[in-house]
């Protein structure tokens, strides 16, 4: 089994700045793509950002400029540094492991629990 746990939410002022982390634990032998997604209540949970195990970048149009996603292969773990955070940057930030390889040969994609960022006005 593979668990994803976030950390790093909180509660921020407008134009203030979080970091969130996320490590995958598990018999993990590689991950292909880890990502942050959000969700406001009653909405869709949507992409935020998107990094692939070489490297490679994508971000929403919302969060482009602000955001910065990164990861450690080494230590299975992602990060998302959000700066210039607004008020409606405040929801629900999940993290999301694509092409998971665990020792068995299985793969899967798994999501953590979720963690709170609230931006102040």
């Amino acid at each position: 089994q593979v668990h994803l746990v976030e950390s790093g939410g909180g509660l921020v002022q407008a134009g203030g700045s979080l970091r969130l982390f996320c490590t995958a634990s598990g018999s993990i032998v590689s991950i292909n793509t880890m990502a942050w997604y959000r969700q406001a209540p009653g909405k869709q949970r949507e992409l935020v950002a998107t990094i692939t195990s070489d490297g490679s970048t994508n971000y929403a149009d919302s969060v482009k400029g602000r955001f910065t996603i990164s990861r450690d292969n080494a230590k299975n773990t992602v990060y998302l540094q959000m700066n210039s955070l607004k008020p409606e940057d405040t929801v629900v930030y999940y993290c999301n492991a694509q092409g998971v390889l665990l020792a068995t040969g299985y793969v899967g994609d798994y999501w953590g629990q979720g963690t709170q960022v609230t931006v102040s006005s």
